[in-house]
This record gives structure tokens, sequence and C-alpha cells, in this order.
């Protein structure tokens, strides 16, 4: 489904010609002459306007023939909003339809509470493309970019793409890449432990921002921050593995390397860096939200990210521990606790932690952490909530004593990743927006991004 409105075509035409990397991911440009799709980045030559068509999703464009761009990788730009403004279902759809592995088109559509006759029908209207072939082409877009930036064995790569042999891996890159996996490989060195990705967000991205904001949370064992990196140890759908981000203003992105016990979950652990690190966020509609909230560009953090916790459980400790407390008083809290609980964590040469389990901390009295009782009762009972219960309910968190509306929102902020959550009852939020007034409800869906901006104009820490 290309694109065909002229005035989007223009905008479209001139962010290709002035290569401008804030429509980096948004769109695809796919050349008739030679059959190859790019970024609106590739430094390759300008190709006639007249000989060009618009794809809002790198899929769309693979659907009509075209192979990917080996030169600027369309497989490594930052995912497409192409969906968004459509309905919740579409949403959720196609964030389920992207994982890998797969899974069954009839298992999306019971999450939904759909047939899958109706989200076969929704998909193809809203993409022009069925949901099998959507998930086809993410397999072929993550193999293609392993292939080209990774010393993995052939065999590791096929698990890692949700697929069953080399074969298949064989067979899907000749049919959407149009070349074999041997032909994509830089070097046969393979059998590494280590990989390396280059992960690229849309620019401006505010790196001291988001640096200091880890750093202010970094909890010591655990997590590691630098000027130009952050590195945690974590365990991940049980693997054990570490990973390294460091920023690259200049090619606008993070070189991440990642270590693990098994590669089995590595597109998983890399989609949960992005997501930490927010590099999906589209800077150009988070302003525009800001700005029709009612602030001002002077006073807006350029390139605003709001980074998240590494899972949903971690964030609700954070939060716990946090209550009450300066971030100082909390971060030292969750420092003993990982050191206390945390599992040792023994890759790439060091001996670290990795966050404690949702069993370890139901399973203790906490005896060894210096705060109130009822705190102490409410972490447990949440973790003893998650151990029952890996997804629980938003009433089941908030029905635990010692936990209101302003943890919950947290959690969903922070944990959950949603960008459209106003804690409308935090006193920071409530003090600034009387300083600033603000119309919350104009900048939707961006609300957790005026959370994060009236924070910042306060000079506020939160937690």
């Amino acid at each position: 489904m290309f694109i065909s409105d002229e005035v989007q075509r223009q905008v479209y035409a001139a962010a290709r010609c002035s290569r401008d990397a804030r429509f980096d991911g948004r769109f695809f440009v796919a050349v008739k002459t030679t059959g190859i799709f790019c970024r609106p980045v590739c430094p390759a030559k300008l190709p006639n306007e007249a000989n060009v068509t618009y794809y809002p999703l790198a899929a769309q464009a693979m659907a009509d023939g075209y192979r990917p761009c080996f030169r600027c990788r369309p497989d490594s730009a930052p995912h497409s909003a192409a969906w968004y403004g459509a309905e919740t279902t579409i949403n959720r759809a196609m964030s389920l339809l992207s994982q890998i592995p797969t899974q069954p088109i009839s298992t999306i559509a019971s999450r939904l509470g759909i047939s899958e006759r109706y989200l076969n029908k929704l998909i193809t209207a809203a993409i022009g493309l069925s949901p099998k072939q959507f998930q086809a082409m993410q397999q072929a877009l993550f193999a293609k970019q392993l292939l080209q930036q990774t010393r993995l064995p052939f065999i590791d790569i096929a698990l890692s793409c949700g697929m069953s042999s080399q074969r298949q891996l064989q067979r899907v890159v000749q049919q959407y890449c149009k070349t074999t996996p041997t032909a994509l490989r830089k070097t046969t060195n393979e059998g590494s432990n280590k990989v390396t990705l280059f992960l690229s967000y849309r620019p401006p991205y505010n790196w001291p921002h988001v640096r200091d904001f880890l750093a202010l949370r970094a909890v010591n064992e655990m997590e590691s921050v630098t000027d130009n990196t952050y590195q945690r140890w974590f365990e991940f759908e049980g693997v054990k593995g570490h990973f390294c981000a460091r920023h690259n203003a200049q090619k606008r992105g993070f070189e991440v390397t990642v270590s693990l016990n098994s590669f089995t979950p590595l597109y998983r652990v890399i989609e949960n860096i992005k997501a930490m690190l927010d590099l999906n966020a589209d800077p150009m509609l988070i302003e525009r939200g800001l700005l029709q909230a009612g602030l001002i560009k002077q006073q807006l953090v350029d390139g605003l990210r709001l980074p998240s916790a590494w899972s949903l459980f971690e964030s609700g400790c954070r939060a716990i521990l946090g209550q009450q407390v300066s971030v100082k008083a909390a971060i030292g809290q969750l420092t003993v606790l990982v050191n206390h609980l945390g599992e040792k964590c023994s890759i790439d040469g060091a001996d670290k932690y990795c966050f404690p389990s949702a069993k370890a901390v139901a399973n203790s009295h906490l005896d060894f952490l210096g705060m109130p009782q009822t705190r102490k009762n409410a972490l447990r009972n949440f973790a003893q909530l998650f151990l029952a219960n890996q997804q629980p309910s938003y009433a089941q968190i908030l029905a635990i004593k010692g936990i209101g509306p302003w943890t919950v929102d947290y959690i969903k902020m922070r944990g959950e990743r949603d960008p459209d959550i106003y804690l409308e009852g935090d006193l920071i939020v409530k003090k600034m927006a009387k300083q600033f007034p603000v119309s919350p409800s104009k900048a939707a869906p961006w609300r957790s991004y005026l959370t994060l901006q009236l924070w910042q104009l306060s000079g506020s820490e939160q937690k």
C-alpha cells in the first residue's frame, strides 16, 4: 500500500531530497528502476522523483517486490508508526505481529478478543498485507540485520528469528532480500558469544538528559553509566546477559553489544533495549503534542526521551521503594535489595548481579531494608502477585495495601512504556501545572512526555 496522496508525497519528497533524519523510519523510498527500497537518509545518489514510490512500512515495499538496500539497511531504521491514529485494536495487533518468534495468527486474534478472519480483514485493510505476510517480512528484516552486522552462526540466526532451520533461513532471505545469507555476510569469522548491532533513532535525541536520568537511578553492581555509555547485567526469560550501549551522535544511534548465554530471545532483548532507551520515539510528534498542551518552544527539552525500567516488575519495585523518600535514598535501598537477592551474573569477565526475581523478593522477609514494615509488606505482596500471575491487572496491583494510583500510573509509564500517562496526582506535576498552565488532554497521546517535561521544568528528579 504505497503513498498516493499528492500532498503527502510532496512532504516525503522534500524529506528525501534533504535526507532529513527526523523522517527516518516514518517512510521508505522504493526506486522503480533498480527494484531497491531505502531509508530517506540513504547516502546513495538521489533518484528522479518520477522513479520513486513511497511506503509507510518496509514490509509493504517488500510485498511489492522491492529488496532492501544493502547500504542504508532499512532493517536498521527506527520502527515506523504508520498505524498511529488508527483504532486501538490495530495498534495492539501490529505490536503482536511484530514479535519474534512469531505467534500463531489464531493466538493473536484470541488475545485481541476478535476472530482470526476479522483480524486478517483488519490488518489487510490497514497496511495492504495479510498478518502472515507481515510476520514473515519482519523475520526476513531481522535476519538480514543479524547477517550483515554480526558474526553469529547461521543456525543461531535462524533460531533467533524464530525459524526452525538454516534451510528456512536460506529460503526466507532469498524470497524477500533477493540474495543468500552467505552473500549478505561480510565475514566468515563465526562463533562469538557477542552480538554488536547499530540501533538508530530519529534526531534530536537528548543523550545527556537520558544519561543523567539513568545515572541518577543506576544500581551499583548491576548498572554502569559513563559519558557515552550505559550498560547493565540482566536476566531475560531465564537467559542471563549483559549489554553495553555506546552513544554515537554523528551516526544518530547506539552501538549496542549484547552477550547472552543463549541467543534464542535475542530479538526480544534488542527490542527491550530500544524501549528502555526510547529509540522509537518520534520527537516531531512529541514536540507538537507538548506545544498543543500549552507549553512554548523555549520551555521544551530538545530531543526529550522517557527512559524506562528494564521490566514491569522492576519498575514497580523502584516505585514502591521510592515512596516518600528522595531518589538517592530510594536507589540506596534498591542497591541493598539487588545485592541481597539478585542472582550472580558472571558474563564478559565481570561478576555482577541481575535484578532479583519476583520469587526471591516474595520469599524474603526483607529485614535488610531500612524502611517501614508497611512498605516492606507492600513490596512482598507486589512480588507475590507477579509470582502468581506474570501479567497482573492494574486493579490487582492497586488492591495491595500501600500502593496507590500514583504508583500504578508510574508503573504504566516507566514499566509498560505507556507514552500517554499524565501523573496528575504527582505533587511536582500539580505545582508546575499551576505555574505553567497546560491542557494535558491536548498532549495526548504523549502525556507521559508532558509529565517528564514538567518534572524537568521544576528541576526535580523523580523515582
